[in-house]
């Protein structure tokens, strides 16, 4: 047999196996690295999502915590796995879009290291008072501010609800002082004890709260009301349209050389699940709208929103580092 004869059937032979490996994709369970703590959105959409495919797939979906930084440790965990589909990271914009421009070294890079699967969601930021701060809308909030500059407190719990006090003081030409905490649930107990004056968040941890009136909700950064804060006027309708398309977003990414036929396979199980009429029903209560893509889409997204938050951060001069 000669040497080219050899070549020809190992070649043959690793594509045939490649090819059965996607076929039974998965085999055994799949670990899925939430870069946040347990309790919050990013939580609550892997576990809903997470517990669909084991459903499909008769394979245990694994949730795995890994918080810290950000979302930097989990999200850098996520771009070290094998490339193989069984380990599926969730995507989460203050992470992916943000993080890189904030930080010296993320532990990852964006658009290098991670093929994208699915977007997941997406959900408007809300911005949140104390009941003590006497303001009921956005105006009235940036006079309150204007009069008592440096004098109100920001609470955020990652990156990008960072970023959006500081595109919220760029556009309305406020300054407030930003207070970072490490989680949502820290930064819930400062914010419904008046320790801090507001949050930029997405809705899932704070509607409960404003259901209850023990917050007030004056705005939503989108350019329509949400269905779970029908009272809510937008950022648009307070005059300020420049705040109108502020989303938080969640996706699935894998490892940047994880084979077309697995990532193929997993936007398949993804997209159904995202589109299941019980887990439609479980999201809106969180705030969350299921908003599931192709790879390619979800890819071009990220990359968007990668260039835009990069320029939020030059202007705002924000670092972590």
């Amino acid at each position: 047999m000669t040497r080219l004869s050899r070549m020809l059937i190992v070649a043959f032979a690793f594509s045939a196996s490649q090819g059965f490996a996607a076929e039974s994709y998965p085999d055994r369970p799949v670990r899925f690295i939430v870069p946040f703590p347990a309790g919050g959105g990013t939580d609550a959409l892997a576990r809903i999502l997470g517990g669909k495919l084991t459903e499909f797939w008769g394979q245990q979906v694994l949730i795995d915590n890994r918080a810290g930084a950000q979302g930097n440790i989990g999200t850098a965990a996520g771009a070290r796995a094998a490339p193989d589909g069984y380990t599926i990271t969730l995507a989460q914009s203050g992470a992916l879009a943000i993080n890189p421009h904030l930080y010296s070294n993320s532990g990852f890079d964006t658009l290098r290291d991670f093929a994208a699967v699915s977007r997941g969601i997406e959900m408007p930021y809300t911005l949140v008072v104390h009941p003590s701060v006497p303001v009921k809308t956005i105006k009235e909030l940036v006079l309150l501010a204007k009069r008592n500059p440096g004098k109100l407190t920001h609470a955020s719990v990652t990156s990008s609800s960072q970023l959006v006090g500081e595109l919220f003081k760029l556009t309305t030409g406020t300054n407030m002082l930003h207070v970072p905490y490490k989680g949502a649930a820290p930064a819930l107990i400062d914010l419904l004890a008046g320790n801090v004056s507001m949050l930029f968040a997405a809705p899932t941890p704070t509607l409960p709260y404003v259901k209850i009136g023990k917050l007030r909700a004056l705005g939503v950064m989108s350019n329509k009301r949400l269905e779970t804060l029908p009272d809510v006027p937008t950022a648009v309708e307070a005059g300020y349209p420049e705040l109108g398309n502020v989303l938080e977003w969640y996706g699935v990414v894998v490892p940047a050389s994880t084979p077309r036929d697995t990532i193929a396979k997993l936007n398949s199980a993804i997209v159904r699940a995202l589109n299941s009429t019980d887990v439609l029903e479980r999201l809106r209560p969180l705030g969350q709208t299921s908003s599931p893509s192709t790879p390619a889409e979800f890819a071009e997204y990220i990359r968007v929103d990668f260039e835009r938050w990069g320029k939020v951060v030059k202007a705002s001069g924000a670092k972590v580092d």
